[in-house]
């Protein structure tokens, strides 16, 4: 019985397919073809496959190269796909293997035999395969990994927006907390657009904050002989931040939409001590609104990077080091764990306060965040609702927190009613 295999590694421009009947027994005969990445070279790739009757593929993940073949073979050749009588489970399935996994001896790297490299690993079980989810979830995973990139983009930019205050001799930031706050917004386009009266740009500032009006008349005293040149990269910091600020805006509602048939979920992930509306939907994108991927908690914690790593030799442990994961979701985690380890009266409060004296605050929010991993899973996967269990748990603090989500989620353009 024939089962054949194809092994493509990938390049910007070039492809080189290699294909083998891994049935037979004895050396492996490889059939070599090199096809392009443009759209109609990538059907022609599909058709083949097809054609000679192809039951398996693996490839490499080479940068972002991989995607425009993925996606075409998940289009084209896995529906065209029919498993013969007594094929293996894996029949008729994409594989992305990790570069890394498929490393040859040093100095030997060439195309055709890096992809017989990849079908003979994959037969011998010896390749690292990556979690590749459906195109709709992947489209989750570009909205919210963008919207990421311009979060960091907003603090890159208020980074640099100081260091230019600091040069115009304005000391605004010892003052003002936030840059991109309402009142330091109001005085900075005031001295953008000319104003020389620092008084009057002290007078926009709210009368809730700290400072008082003759600290920030100081701070401000710079702006009487401004050159110039300072107000116009002024007005450029603050236009590029309305621009990125707009985009982020539309990034929620484009995530609101994408995810309104699982607004539950989110809803139900949200709830949960140190996570938002915001990165509950990260978390969606990322292992799915049911985690059904992962047939246990304990493999999706591996997957994420938050359980302890097991290196041993002859029953020696050299390493308990987590492994690295998904960087996506190893991050929201561990942004999760700091924020929850916060909330006053809350369980996550109560074992961290447990662990800190004897492991330290660095392997506590680890352990914090593979907690909260197995949280995620067990909510997403049997559906049901988080409720707290810490001692401060009051009506008070229960409707409050309600009363937030609610608001963040009409934010993102869902709707809720009440119950």
């Amino acid at each position: 019985m024939t089962y054949r295999i194809a092994g493509i590694d990938v390049h910007k421009r070039l492809l080189a397919v290699v294909v083998a009947d891994v049935a037979v027994d004895g050396e492996y005969q490889f059939e070599r073809r090199t096809f392009g990445t443009a759209p109609e070279q990538l059907r022609q790739l599909a058709e083949w496959f097809v054609a000679v009757g192809v039951d398996e593929v693996v490839m490499e993940s080479t940068a972002q190269y991989w995607r425009p073949v993925w996606d075409t073979l998940e289009r084209q050749w896995a529906p065209a796909r029919r498993s013969p009588p007594g094929a293996p489970p894996t029949a008729g399935l994409l594989h992305l293997a990790q570069a890394q996994s498929n490393r040859g001896p040093l100095g030997r790297k060439k195309d055709f035999p890096d992809a017989e490299r990849l079908v003979r690993r994959l037969v011998a079980g010896e390749l690292i395969l990556s979690f590749v989810p459906d195109a709709e979830q992947r489209l989750w995973r570009t909205v919210t990994r963008r919207k990421y990139q311009l979060t960091c983009n907003r603090v890159q930019l208020q980074n640099r927006l100081e260091a230019l205050l600091e040069e115009m001799h304005l000391k605004l930031s010892s003052l003002v907390s936030d840059l991109f706050g309402p009142s330091a917004r109001r005085m900075l386009d005031a001295i953008a657009e000319g104003a020389t009266d620092p008084a009057a740009v002290a007078a926009l500032a709210s009368q809730r904050l700290r400072a008082t009006p003759e600290a920030l008349t100081d701070a401000l005293g710079a702006c009487a002989d401004l050159h110039p040149v300072y107000r116009r990269l002024l007005q450029l910091a603050l236009t590029e931040r309305r621009g990125i600020e707009a985009q982020i805006e539309a990034l929620n509602l484009e995530m609101g939409g994408l995810l309104r048939r699982h607004q539950e979920a989110v809803q139900r992930l949200a709830a949960v001590p140190g996570l938002g509306v915001d990165s509950a939907q990260q978390i969606i994108a990322e292992v799915g609104p049911e985690a059904a991927a992962f047939p246990a908690p304990k493999q999706m914690a591996s997957w994420g990077g938050v359980c302890p790593g097991a290196e041993e030799s002859a029953g020696v442990s050299y390493s308990r080091r987590s492994p690295k994961g998904n960087r996506q979701m190893r991050r929201l985690l561990a942004a999760a764990a700091n924020a929850a380890v916060k909330t006053k009266g809350s369980i996550f409060e109560l074992v961290y306060r447990r662990l800190v004296p004897r492991l330290g605050h660095q392997q506590a929010i680890g352990a914090i965040a593979h907690r909260l991993c197995r949280l995620i899973w067990k909510i997403l996967h049997d559906k049901v609702s988080y409720n707290e269990r810490g001692p401060a748990v009051t009506r008070e603090r229960l409707r409050a927190r309600t009363a937030k989500m609610i608001r963040e989620l009409k934010t993102l353009g869902y709707r809720v009613e009440p119950a």
